[in-house]
């Protein structure tokens, strides 16, 4: 399974910007983007691209929705050894 994830972004120089992943900083292409993105926009990176631009209330919703499910599958692996999976 692929998975996009949300970044920052820090700044942009033609087709290339730097964005942040919750303090991980690194470069997207943007072009497959149909639209501008500016600092502070939010993008979801796959595979070094840019493949949506992000309000910054979407990108930081998105990232907590991310956090919560990572703290579940957390719970879910400490608390039941019967639960399936692997460890």
């Amino acid at each position: 399974m692929c998975l996009a994830t949300p970044a920052r972004v820090l700044s942009v120089s033609g087709q290339t910007a730097v964005v942040d992943y919750e303090g991980v900083q690194t470069t997207a292409r943007l072009e497959t983007l149909n639209e501008p993105v500016v600092p502070g926009d939010y993008v979801l990176v796959h595979a070094g691209f840019a493949i949506q631009r992000m309000s910054p209330e979407d990108g930081e919703v998105t990232l907590r929705l991310f956090d919560e499910l990572a703290a579940s599958v957390s719970q879910t692996r400490e608390g039941d050894p019967s639960d399936g999976l692997a460890r």
